[in-house]
């Protein structure tokens, strides 16, 4: 947590509602999202019991399994799940088949309440991808396909920079700070009404009565136990007597479990979709597009891969892979730090508060200032010099490299930094190159800052060293394992346990 993430949770607790710790979104969010709440059975890891999935708010889509702890209705759930919803949904993104090096104009998008659920798709991608559809407990073709999709998607979200697979408790919580843990911003009914009070409550307020999980039933996957103890367990017990009988007693015992599931579903519906228009009021961050492209371009090049016959994902990553995944991550989470500090003040202030960046007006600026470089002859470089007054601590030191967002593709050395007598103002001479176009002359007007604009300049910078070099899958050494056999999908694969 930040100090000034830390601030504003003080602040919430002080006034009583939510503070924006963002200016801007800093997730992309599709206009056609689909939302998936799903539910699981207590004690069982994965089990599905229900889910509410679609991508019209008015048009939610129950599914319900009738006896979790059944192996057939289990597929049967996930098979619905697949043709009529999630399949569909992914298809629709793509239609016709892009150039090599081009992605799809859009990609979906799925919302999910938190983490957990996060976690859910995972195991239920994990225990339907290798499924066989022929043979002994075969299954419908559409269930590993649901698996491979799930498990792709899942494997997105743990990428910082990517919005395919999101959840909304993350996404809000990153945009708002409320006055109550961090572990309670888990509960979404509480984090939405944190931000979004009824008229007449505060944010404090309306979050402690979203804490009762009668009226406000959790998010899932998990139920509320005393549901669980005074309604799940003898509906169950009805169905299963209604199984002798079969018929409209079958039916009736049915229509009452899923009345019953989907109470401790429509409120998480609403919250979603809640969260979505609260999203939706802060405009896009000016790097989220970019960050979106990476998703459309990784979400094709799955697609592709999946038309031409490829395998399922593997059950664990080769040494090789596994490090080159690390890399990327690390990679992603330092462009996304950058992209959002330039893309947003709040964000910005944190790392003046750090020493990382600063803040000042410019009160001198020589356009045509050129700078003999060694062993070279004629007029010089073109090396601008601007003096920034700053009227707060700089921690920079001299001959750092900085970058002002205003002018990202201006490189700027720090000559210079002396604080002003009276110690008010530090004044900062910084030494301009790049992103004035190709012309021999003086840096043309609007390619670098002018006197009188006040700029923010940071050693925070896009620019990254090269991925490192990594050795082909098949020149692991051996003290990681040696090279690893190439994955093929066995029959003993469908045999994982569904957890």
């Amino acid at each position: 947590m930040t100090t000034l993430t830390a601030l504003a949770r003080a602040l919430a607790v002080e006034s009583g509602y939510a503070q924006p710790v963002r200016t801007v979104r800093h997730v992309h969010l599709s206009d056609r999202p689909l939302v998936f709440i799903p539910l699981q059975l207590a004690g069982e890891a994965n089990a599905p019991l229900a889910a509410l999935v679609g991508d019209d708010r008015e048009k939610p889509r129950l599914l319900a399994v009738y006896e979790p702890r059944n192996r057939n209705q289990r597929f049967e759930f996930a098979a619905e799940l697949a043709e009529s919803v999630i399949l569909p949904y992914i298809e629709g993104y793509a239609a016709g088949e892009p150039g090599e090096k081009d992605a799809y104009a859009d990609a979906p998008q799925v919302l999910v309440p938190g983490p957990a659920a996060v976690t859910f798709t995972r195991l239920l991608g994990r225990s339907t991808r290798f499924r066989r559809t022929d043979g002994e407990w075969a299954v419908p073709a559409s269930v590993p396909v649901l698996g491979w999709w799930l498990t792709y998607l899942a494997e997105r979200a743990e990428h910082p920079s990517s919005s395919l697979l999101l959840p909304m408790t993350k996404a809000l919580s990153a945009h708002w700070a409320t006055g109550q843990s961090e572990a309670e911003d888990q509960n979404l009914a509480s984090l939405v009404r944190w931000i979004a009070p009824p008229p007449g409550m505060t944010g404090f307020e309306a979050a402690r009565e979203a804490e009762d999980p009668q009226a406000w039933p959790p998010a899932g996957p998990a139920t509320d136990p005393d549901f669980d103890r005074d309604v799940l367990v003898g509906l169950i017990a009805m169905i299963r007597d209604a199984s002798g009988v079969g018929g409209a007693a079958l039916e009736r015992a049915r229509g009452a479990l899923a009345a019953a599931l989907a109470t401790q579903l429509e409120q998480t519906w609403a919250l979603m979709w809640q969260g979505v228009d609260l999203l939706r009021s802060l405009p896009e961050g000016g790097h989220v597009a970019g960050r979106w492209g990476d998703d459309r371009f990784s979400f094709t090049t799955n697609m592709r891969y999946f038309r031409e016959g490829g395998f399922p994902q593997a059950r664990r990553d080769g040494a090789v892979r596994a490090a080159a995944r690390l890399s990327r991550l690390e990679r992603e989470q330092r462009e996304l730090e950058v992209g959002s500090a330039y893309d947003d003040p709040l964000v910005m202030a944190e790392y003046r508060m750090t020493g990382e960046a600063f803040r000042g007006t410019v009160t001198e600026a020589q356009r045509d200032r050129r700078v003999q470089e060694p062993g070279k002859k004629g007029a010089g470089a073109l090396r601008p010099l601007i003096v920034v007054e700053a009227a707060e601590d700089v921690l920079v030191a001299p001959d750092a490299k900085v970058t002002c967002p205003a002018h990202p593709k201006q490189k700027g050395v720090v000559r210079d930094v002396r604080p002003q007598p009276g110690g008010a103002t530090v004044r900062v001479e910084i030494e301009l190159s790049g992103g004035m176009g190709r012309g021999s002359g003086p840096a043309p007007a609007g390619t670098m800052p002018a006197v009188g604009e006040a700029v923010v300049y940071t050693t925070l910078t896009g620019e990254f060293m090269p991925l490192p070099k990594f050795p082909d899958p098949e020149l692991t050494p051996w003290t990681h394992g040696g090279p690893p056999p190439p994955y093929v999908p066995r029959d003993e694969d469908g045999n994982e346990a569904w957890q």
